[in-house]
């Protein structure tokens, strides 16, 4: 049995934790990024990033390496651009040092140790390695260990799914730089071009019944996808559906947490907290789970690196500015922000996926669409803020903080 000592340990590599450690980074700390596949995981194909995502991005200082390759979707002036998701991992990842992402690293348990008043989580991973981190931040999704350790409550289904996948045109699709959506009874569907040759596309539906067999198999989910929307969606859409890349084709139910879970759980424990799905997984009405995550490792690592600078350079697990009430200062300014998102999102679809009743038809068409669609456009608009500028001496990314 191993024993291993981190100052930051960061579970997942996904968004929200490729994202914090590069924050982290930028204060002059060096993150130990655990994740359990073999590599770096693009589920999910693509993704949308709005403006709130690209200025934490600005904040984070790698924003140049994807405007430079991905077009802004015309007709929205200078909002979202759509990316590829393994592009944005490894824009992230570039930055960070070689050995900070450990791949293949299966967590069984999470624990806690205090000693002479100061705490410390312990890790421990499928091979019987033991770490001990001074701090513990959980960006390990949907299912995270590190919520369920903090005792927060499980995500729940909305009852809907998503297929998702990257159609492939290799002598090109022709198409204008547009995001288009199709939104019918229980259903609501679109795609958009990332380059000249690779077109995004995403179908939310409401669930099968229990008792149905859900359809895994790539092949066969785009075989039932085709027959059943044949007569419902133009042929366009279609043909983006038979041009796709069935290595890329997903089908998932959109999870979230409860908002009143949110605003009333356990988001941080001494030095232990959550960020990306692992805090506030919301379904993707918005396109706002990857933006928030951004937005999340920019004012974590700004809470932290104000902490670092009251502590002349050192990160303190004990006492006054500890990381702890740094920690808290986080969530707290978090915490009412994502639990719009989780709602705006929820409610988002579940308008938009509705019947056609008159009352839903109200409620989209007049309600949703004239009074609340401007909300949900601003949300994307907010600025998290910059990371903070530390000139310590010993905080530089040659001579990481000390944390005591």
């Amino acid at each position: 049995m191993e024993m291993v000592e981190e100052d930051v340990v960061i579970i997942g590599a996904g968004i929200a934790g490729l994202a914090t450690a590069v924050a982290l980074r930028r204060l002059g700390i060096k993150a130990l990024v655990l994740e359990k596949s073999d590599g770096l995981r693009a589920t999910g194909a693509a993704l949308t990033l709005f403006p709130n995502a690209w200025l934490a991005l600005d904040a984070l200082g790698v924003s140049h390496k994807l405007t430079s390759v991905y077009a802004p979707a015309k007709r929205i002036g200078s909002g979202p651009r759509s990316v590829h998701r393994q592009s944005l991992l490894e824009a992230l990842a570039d930055e960070l040092p070689d050995d900070t992402i450990q791949f293949s690293s299966k967590i069984a348990a999470i624990d806690s140790q205090t000693l002479n008043g100061s705490s410390a989580a312990i890790i421990n991973l499928g091979d019987s390695t033991i770490i001990k981190a001074k701090v513990l931040i959980g960006c390990d999704g949907v299912h995270s260990m590190v919520a369920q350790w903090l005792g927060l409550s499980e995500s729940i289904n909305s009852g809907r799914s998503s297929v998702r996948g990257l159609a492939v045109f290799p002598h090109g699709h022709g198409l204008n730089q547009d995001i288009r959506q199709f939104v019918g009874v229980g259903f609501r569907a679109g795609f958009i071009p990332l380059n000249d040759r690779d077109v995004y596309w995403f179908l939310n539906r409401y669930s099968p019944p229990k008792g149905e067999t859900i359809v895994k198999d790539p092949e066969l989910l785009q075989r039932e996808v085709l027959e059943k929307y044949d007569n419902v969606l133009p042929p366009l859409y279609l043909d983006v559906i038979q041009h796709c890349d069935l290595s890329t084709l997903t089908r998932a139910p959109l999870m979230f947490r409860r908002p009143w879970d949110i605003l009333s759980g356990n988001l941080s424990k001494g030095n232990v907290t959550v960020a990306g799905d692992a805090m506030h997984p919301m379904t993707p009405d918005l396109g706002q789970g990857g933006c928030s995550a951004l937005e999340d490792a920019v004012v974590l690592g700004r809470h932290i690196g104000n902490s670092l600078i009251k502590n002349k350079g050192h990160i303190v697990i004990s006492g006054d500015n500890d990381i702890g009430q740094a920690l808290e200062r986080y969530v707290k300014e978090r915490k009412w922000r994502v639990t719009w998102l989780v709602t705006g999102s929820y409610l988002s679809g579940w308008v938009q996926n509705a019947g056609s009743n008159w009352l839903m038809k109200f409620l989209r068409d007049v309600i949703y669409y004239k009074f609340l669609f401007g909300w949900t456009a601003n949300v994307a608009c907010y600025d998290c803020g910059k990371l903070p500028s530390v000139s310590l001496g010993e905080s530089d990314s040659s001579n990481p903080g000390k944390i005591d």
